[in-house]
């Protein structure tokens, strides 16, 4: 390898995503929604963004775990999907898109008429 490539090797070696929310493609998104819908369908919203805040400092840790048990997931979930939804996490905001959608969600579920009543 050249100087060159080294040091730009070095320089991406180190690089970290811009700060703010990250914004998914859109695979990414429909993977996203399918499962904020899910989890709000089932009432988890507080318990998942309660989760999802004390792990945001694992978030990539946990991207990468997911990576390792894909082979396994496969067996019950779409392949294409779940390793879409883990290449979002590993993106350093993703854990507050996560958290707005959910949220967004949940306060669009509680302003449509509730349909028990």
């Amino acid at each position: 390898m050249s100087k060159r490539g080294r040091v730009n090797w070095f320089k991406h070696a180190f690089a970290i995503d811009p700060p703010g929310v990250a914004e998914p493609n859109e695979a990414q998104r429909a993977v996203i929604e399918k499962l904020c819908a899910e989890v709000v369908r089932r009432h988890l919203t507080t318990p998942a963004v309660l989760m999802l805040e004390m792990n945001r400092p694992f978030n990539y840790v946990s991207a990468q775990l997911l990576h390792f048990f894909q082979p396994i997931a496969s067996i019950v979930t779409d392949t294409a999907g779940y390793q879409q939804f883990t290449l979002f996490l590993e993106q350093r905001g993703s854990i507050d898109y996560l958290v707005r959608r959910l949220e967004a969600m949940e306060t669009q579920q509680a302003a449509q008429p509730n349909e028990h009543d």
